[in-house]
């Protein structure tokens, strides 16, 4: 069974010379990009940008929510709605960025195994910019992982919870 700590370990052989360089870390990600490593797209890919990452560690994206999407058509007509299912997949999304480069990790499909404590603490209506915050708290077996996600609005909590994830081949 591996422990956070062991995935974030690096056998790397350390290079003091004055010319070696650090190896860069991507801390941003555009769409993209996004597409790139999620297998998400149109209309359920929730992410529109990375604006910080954390190997290992965390992830921060961006959703914009627009009076456009689909899901404003029913929910709710003359008083439009983020549902709270799409604010929990947005922050799994944001998540997903951080399993999909773990080292070592299997190729294969994250999905939800569980969701606890989520709390809805405030509406998210279109012209909103959902920022969400996703924290790795631990990996096991390189298949099983827990996060804690928070997203907020202009600095107010919106949304937060436990995530639990599990690979499928």
């Amino acid at each position: 069974m591996s422990t956070l700590s062991e995935v974030n370990s690096h056998s790397a052989i350390a290079d003091d010379s004055p010319d070696a360089a650090a190896p860069e870390i991507q801390t941003t990600f555009s769409p993209e990009e996004i597409l790139e490593l999620l297998p998400h797209r149109y209309p359920i890919l929730l992410v529109d940008k990375i604006i910080n990452y954390v190997p290992g560690k965390l992830a921060v994206g961006i959703k914009n929510v627009t009076f456009n999407e689909p899901q404003f058509q029913g929910h709710f007509p003359g008083r439009p709605l983020m549902p709270g299912v799409l604010i929990v997949e947005a922050m799994a999304q944001v998540g997903g960025v951080i399993l999909r480069q773990l080292p070592d990790s299997e190729k294969g499909l994250f999905v939800f195994a569980g969701i606890d404590k989520v709390r809805f603490r405030r509406q998210v209506v279109p012209g909103d910019q959902l920022t969400m915050t996703v924290e790795l708290l631990w990996i096991k077996q390189r298949r099983f992982s827990k996060m804690q996600a928070r997203a907020e609005v202009d600095g107010q909590l919106a949304a937060e919870g436990e995530l639990m994830f599990s690979m499928v081949n």
